[in-house]
């Protein structure tokens, strides 16, 4: 299947899993509303196939970006302007194009918050990152690119919004909501399918207001509670440990794994496989289990002796 590619990046972003995950949807069988109280960049939400949805995040930029689209305030053609001026400012700026990535960035977190200056930043910033400080603020460092809107690129970004541009439907079939999870679960219907993709526990994210033990247990009762169907993304285990949620939540419920690649950075210790798993509450029977084992625990060991070995190297060099 063609994947529709959203405009905004994002580490952790679920594209390359959205074929396992629209597999496992169909198999729920809904025919009411995709909800998704995560939304993230979208992704998942765009390529749905859905034709009526409540989409929520915590991260009001996110959801002003998409509202505007929805809207019509940002075209195609508006942001193709917005990008060729401001790429132009950047290549032409001081310090290889840091000061110009300054000034935008210092506009938005002065209160602005335009969703253009948004995607500027979520794409001239390091590595595809998106990360707010404690008060809101945008603090991911240039990508000393200062070439970075070339004439391909903007097209491409252009073109992923205007893809996007077609997929969200007008309100009331689509409604975008910048709440809490807990707040938007309970909307779901007996009909309604929730996609949840919270940040993973136990593992580095940045989310825009982090994630805790209790986020977890309140997410597991709302789910546990809900009429409607559920698939929950999370993660089952990696090279070094096991995720302790499903052991102390999510194991009552039916759960699919498949091994997965996260390119978290450019340090090796960033770039290492890890087990997804999909956790739903409808029938799986027909789909298989793939690596839902336990790791063993020798090889965490050796690992950590591994990983000892490199850092003492590293610091060394």
């Amino acid at each position: 299947m063609k994947i529709i590619v959203p405009p905004i990046k994002s580490q952790g972003i679920k594209t390359k899993l959205v074929p396992w995950i629209k597999d496992l949807s169909a198999k729920a069988e809904q025919k009411g509303r995709w909800i998704e109280p995560f939304l993230g960049t979208g992704v998942v939400a765009f390529n749905s196939g859905y034709k009526n949805a409540i989409l929520n995040d915590t991260n009001p930029h996110i959801i002003n970006f998409y509202k505007a689209l929805q809207k019509k305030e940002i075209t195609p053609l508006s942001m193709r302007a917005y990008l060729e001026k401001e790429g132009h400012l950047l290549q032409e700026a001081e310090n290889n194009g840091y000061e110009h990535y300054l000034k935008v960035r210092s506009r938005f977190n002065s209160g602005e918050y335009s969703p253009y200056d948004f995607i500027f930043l979520s794409r001239a910033g390091f590595n595809g990152m998106m990360r707010f400080g404690s008060k809101g603020n945008w603090n991911i460092p240039f990508c000393k690119k200062p070439s970075r809107f070339s004439a391909a690129y903007i097209t491409k970004i252009v073109n992923q919004i205007s893809a996007v541009s077609q997929i969200i439907q007008p309100e009331p079939d689509w409604t975008f909501y910048n709440r809490s999870f807990a707040e938007i679960i309970p909307l779901a219907a007996e009909n309604d399918l929730i996609y949840c993709d919270p940040p993973y526990f136990g593992r580095h994210v940045d989310y825009y207001n982090g994630w805790t033990e209790k986020d977890e247990e309140q997410l597991f009762h709302l789910l546990s509670e809900t009429k409607a169907k559920f698939i929950l993304s999370t993660w089952h285990h990696n090279d070094w440990r096991e995720n302790e949620m499903i052991d102390k939540y999510w194991k009552k419920f039916n759960i699919v794994t498949m091994d997965h690649f996260y390119h978290n950075g450019g340090k090796i210790e960033n770039r290492r496989s890890v087990v997804e798993a999909l956790v739903c509450n409808f029938d799986i029977t027909k789909i298989g289990q793939h690596n839902h084992k336990k790791i063993d625990k020798a090889k965490i060991t050796q690992l950590e002796l591994e990983w000892n070995d490199y850092r003492i190297a590293q610091s060394t060099n």
